[in-house]
């Protein structure tokens, strides 16, 4: 029970600290024309918990909400994405090798945005897509370009399981579903709950 509070007053601080932020990035914006319609906004300021830890697994069901196959064995289990009050959405799921050998955990993941690069390997390179607004959402990450997702890792053994997280800004409250896209694994559709 006292883990399950802890993860919640975790996220409701995270939460407050995404929405200071945006508040802060918001106010520090000069307006200036730049090019905005490649690229949406997608930083946040909000500090790291701890980095290899999901925030949350509660609320999910046994059933996966997608599978995505990628590289030397890796499966990829969507196992829930929440919306959340604080503007974002947090993607939970399970990591594992399916092979029968040991697999490196391709460095691809983490994408290709130095800053992100920086800080080790991570789950940064994973993207929301709003086919519909045709607009894409990038891994959120703190005041020092940490990723918010599981990050720290490099191997998994033969049958091994990772839980992960990554955290999004939320798209639209009318939008439900995205497409969840992570490098070297395949693409699927996520039901966003909440």
């Amino acid at each position: 029970m006292s883990i399950r509070v802890t993860g919640k007053a975790t996220r409701g601080m995270v939460a407050l600290t995404v929405v200071a932020g945006l508040a802060l990035g918001v106010a520090g914006c000069g307006g200036g024309g730049g090019d905005d319609a490649k690229k949406p906004d997608h930083t946040a300021s909000a500090p790291a918990s701890g980095g290899s830890n999901p925030s949350t697994q509660e609320g999910q069901s046994d059933t996966p909400l997608a599978e995505l196959k990628g590289s030397d064995g890796l499966l990829l289990q969507i196992t829930s994405a929440q919306r959340d009050s604080g503007g974002f959405v947090t993607v939970n799921g399970n990591l594992k090798n399916d092979g029968a050998n040991s697999a490196a955990v391709p460095s691809a993941l983490s994408g290709n945005e130095t800053e992100i690069i920086r800080n080790g390997r991570s789950l940064g390179g994973a993207t929301l897509v709003d086919p519909q607004g045709k607009k894409r959402y990038y891994v959120l990450r703190d005041t020092e370009g940490r990723p918010l997702t599981t990050t720290g890792f490099s191997t998994l053994k033969a049958g091994e399981n990772l839980a992960v997280f990554m955290q999004f800004p939320a798209p639209p409250a009318n939008v439900s579903e995205v497409d969840f896209q992570l490098p070297t694994f395949s693409a699927a559709t996520i039901k966003i709950s909440g």
